[in-house]
C-alpha cells in the first residue's frame, strides 16, 4: 500500500476571488474545517502518512493549518514554487525529491471526495499504466471537459466542455510514477492532462489510465461552488464553530458563513453572507448577499454575492 501523497495547494484560485485574496484556496473552511484539513485527514484515514503540500499563493493560511503534520497523523513537508505557479505537471516535477518515492498519490487542493483510495491503488498496481485517474463519467459536459478512453480504460485525449461525446471527469485524486513527469520540463510550468499526459498518451498509449468509481466529490472552483459546498457538508456532519467568534445577542445571523476572528456588533443584521477572517460589524449594520473582508485600514469592504438560493 501507497503511504505517500503529495497535495496540489499552489494554486491562485483566481475563480474563487475574493475569497482567495483572504486565504489560499486550499485553506478556506467548509463548515468550519479548513478544506486543506480535511483531505490531509482523508488520506490519514487511509493509511497514507508521508505528505509533501506544494506553496505559492497565502502559503502562510497553509503552513498554520498543517504544521509538520503529527496532530494530523501525517509528517508534512512542502515543496515552495517561487515565482510562478508550476503547474499540475510542474509542481510535481519540481516536488519529486522531496516526496522520494517512485509511486505516489497526487491529491488536487481544491477538490473533495469519499473516494477510497486501496482500490484506486489496486487498480494501478495491476496495470503497467505510470498514471491512473479517478474518475466518474463526466456529470456536466457543458460545464467539464472529460477524459476520453478506450475500452480498456487508457487514456486517448480530452473531449472539450460542450462536447455530446462520452467522457469522464478526473475527481481530483490520481496514482503517479514519477516517470510520468519526465517531460515536464524543470522550473518551468506545465500542466498535466492536455500537456504532459497528453503527450505521455500518445507516445506510450495504456500509460495513462483511469479508474472508474462511483465517489462523490466536491467542487470548490467558484464562491458559488464554495457557498453550495459548504452548506452541504455542514447539513451532513455539522458545522464546526469558527474561532473568536463574537456574536452580539442583540445581532442577527441568517444564513451565513463565518470565519475566524469574527465580531458582529449589537443590531447588526448579517443575511446569506460570508464574513471573512477579522472583519468587524459594526453595531446597527445591515448586510446582504455580501461577501465581507477586512480592509487594510481594518475597516469592512464587502463584494456582491452572486449565488443562488437553496
Amino acid at each position: 500500500m501507497l503511504s505517500h501523497a503529495l497535495l496540489l495547494t499552489a494554486g491562485l484560485g483566481t475563480r474563487l476571488r475574493p475569497l482567495s485574496l483572504v486565504r489560499a484556496k486550499p485553506a478556506i473552511p467548509v463548515a468550519g474545517i479548513p478544506m486543506v484539513e480535511r483531505i490531509v485527514r482523508w488520506l490519514s484515514s487511509a493509511g497514507i502518512d508521508d505528505i509533501v503540500l506544494n506553496l505559492h499563493a497565502l502559503p502562510d493560511t497553509i503552513t498554520s493549518v498543517v504544521g509538520d503534520g503529527r496532530h494530523l497523523g501525517v509528517r508534512a513537508r512542502y515543496s515552495w514554487e517561487q515565482p510562478f505557479v508550476l503547474g499540475s505537471a510542474g509542481g510535481p516535477r519540481q516536488a519529486l525529491d522531496i516526496v522520494g518515492v517512485e509511486t505516489f498519490l497526487i491529491v488536487n487542493g481544491d477538490t473533495l471526495t469519499d473516494l477510497p483510495v486501496a482500490p484506486l491503488v489496486a487498480a494501478h498496481e495491476a496495470s503497467d499504466a505510470l498514471v491512473t485517474m479517478a474518475v466518474i463519467p463526466n456529470p456536466q459536459p457543458m460545464h467539464y471537459s472529460g477524459l476520453r478512453v478506450d475500452r480498456s480504460g487508457a487514456v486517448t485525449g480530452v473531449e472539450p466542455r460542450g462536447s455530446s461525446n462520452p467522457s469522464f471527469h478526473f475527481i481530483g485524486v490520481q496514482v503517479a510514477h514519477r516517470d510520468a513527469f519526465a517531460g515536464a520540463p524543470a522550473g518551468r510550468p506545465s500542466n498535466s492532462v492536455g500537456d504532459v499526459y497528453t503527450r505521455l498518451a500518445a507516445s506510450r498509449p495504456g500509460s495513462v489510465r483511469v479508474y472508474q468509481c462511483d465517489a462523490r466529490f466536491w467542487d470548490i472552483g467558484t464562491v458559488s461552488d464554495y457557498w453550495t459546498t459548504s452548506h452541504a457538508f455542514a447539513a451532513a456532519d455539522g458545522a464546526r464553530g469558527a474561532a473568536r467568534v463574537v456574536v452580539d445577542p442583540g445581532a442577527r445571523l441568517v444564513d451565513s458563513i463565518v470565519w475566524d476572528g469574527v465580531e458582529i456588533g449589537a443590531g447588526a443584521t448579517v443575511s446569506r453572507c460570508i464574513v471573512t477572517d477579522g472583519v468587524q460589524v459594526e453595531r446597527g449594520a445591515t448586510y446582504s448577499n455580501r461577501i465581507l473582508m477586512r480592509g487594510p485600514d481594518g475597516l469592512t469592504v464587502t463584494a456582491p454575492l452572486n449565488v443562488e438560493s437553496r
